[in-house]
């Protein structure tokens, strides 16, 4: 009994980002305000969609389940940081802490599919426009969001029940804001090479082949927007290509920073990167995918809207 309370605490410690009163609260404030912007974006963005039936094409069908997405990853993260940056007692239970890691590996997993098949469908979009409504049908926008949030979720309960059946002896002090895998492989004093290569063949599966995706569809869009004689409808393309490209790679890049690296390697440095993908992005995600669209502009402004493939 004694050693298993020494390999199975019941609780950890999350150590936060910092214990400067002064940087705690500006850290508190930005936090809530990020949260805020995240929430009401996101928000209104599956409204307006919602009400719009001139919006129910499947680009914005695939922007409401990111929406989605990133309101439900934000909120298992930002409360959290909000109430351990200004709390004494940062404990968190052992299924608490599991909980969290399964929800923000299931919707992290998920937003990078949804983010290729996104890309996908601006692919079709763009250079299969006659074909458009046929290839990105209901029935094929569903199955495609299926597979994304099953993925996802799948993947997570393997890596949640992999990562709590290591004894975690050598503390059980979580060097993180929050419960997710890297911290603890640091954590266990058994051998993780096992959980290692699971956590890489898995972000390798995901996130890699997502990217590529991603990276194989824009050049196709790339190389038919060359071949638009318009300046303007090439400018305007190369500007929404370009706004998701980058908080593509910011996404993308961010995690595959903390997740395709030794455990031992793991830093401050990747706590404060993890900020990124958790709280930076879900904020970003409505304003440039959706709130610069003259589309989603017009309803809120509640002026007419013409249907956009694009």
């Amino acid at each position: 009994m004694e050693h298993s309370n020494k390999t199975s605490p019941v609780h950890f410690i999350l150590l936060g980002l910092s214990s400067d009163p002064h940087l705690q609260v500006v850290f508190f404030l930005a936090f809530l305000a990020m949260y805020l912007i995240s929430l009401s974006g996101n928000f209104l963005l599956i409204i307006v969609v919602s009400l719009n039936p001139k919006l129910q094409i499947p680009m914005y069908f695939f922007l409401c389940n990111l929406s989605i997405i990133d309101v439900c990853f934000s909120s298992t993260i930002a409360p959290i940081i909000l109430f351990n940056t200004l709390s004494e007692d940062r404990s968190i239970s052992l299924s608490g802490c599991a909980a969290q890691m399964f929800f923000s590996l299931a919707f992290g997993a998920t937003e990078c599919i949804l983010l290729a098949m996104m890309a996908y469908d601006r692919y079709v979009a763009i250079c299969k426009p006659l074909h458009y409504r046929s290839i990105m049908n209901k029935k094929i926008c569903i199955g495609l969001a299926f597979v994304a949030w099953t993925t996802g979720f799948v993947n997570s309960i393997i890596q949640v029940i992999i990562t709590f059946q290591l004894p975690f002896c050598k503390s059980h002090h979580v060097n993180s804001y929050f419960c997710e895998v890297p911290p603890f492989l640091r954590m266990s004093c058994r051998d993780t090479r096992i959980n290692e290569i699971s956590m890489y063949i898995a972000a390798g599966i995901m996130v890699s082949c997502s990217f590529l995706l991603i990276l194989v569809s824009y050049i196709r869009i790339i190389s038919s927007i060359i071949k638009i004689r318009s300046s303007q409808g090439r400018h305007k393309a190369f500007s929404t290509c370009a706004s998701h490209l980058i908080v593509v790679t910011l996404y993308y890049g961010t995690i595959m920073f903390n997740y395709l690296q030794p455990h031992s390697e793991y830093t401050e440095t990747d706590k404060a990167v993890s900020i990124l993908y958790t709280v930076v992005t879900p904020m970003l995600n409505p304003i440039i995918y959706s709130i610069r669209n003259k589309d989603i502009k017009g309803s809120i402004m509640m002026k007419p809207t013409e249907e956009s493939h694009l």
